[in-house]
């Protein structure tokens, strides 16, 4: 057992990076991202299945197939290679991010 202190906390994104990777196995990872109010989300498509917990802030995600209103407690789960974007953020945005397989470990 481990607790994974920090996850899902809002912290401001530096110029290095907006992504915390908190806890990593070959099956998983575990991480937080942090996008300001008024921010860009310029990520793209991942090669692991995702699921994001908005634990603070609001937005909207965007998919090509659906755009929905976000909020604390909202629960997305986005399949890998699927185009997403969260926009409109209207306050700090802070989404624990949990990645099946661990984040990156598709990638060729």
């Amino acid at each position: 057992m481990e607790i994974i202190k920090g996850a899902g906390a809002w912290a401001p994104p530096s110029e290095a990076a907006d992504w915390t990777e908190q806890l990593r196995t070959a099956d998983l990872s575990v991480g937080t991202y942090c996008i300001p109010a008024g921010g860009t989300d310029d990520q793209s498509p991942h090669t692991e299945d995702e699921i994001y917990v908005v634990t603070a802030g609001r937005a909207t995600i965007v998919t090509p197939d659906a755009t929905a209103a976000v909020g604390p407690g909202s629960v997305i789960f986005v399949p890998a290679g699927e185009e997403h974007r969260f926009t409109d953020i209207t306050e700090d945005l802070a989404l624990l991010v949990v990645f099946g397989p661990a984040y990156g470990s598709r990638t060729p």
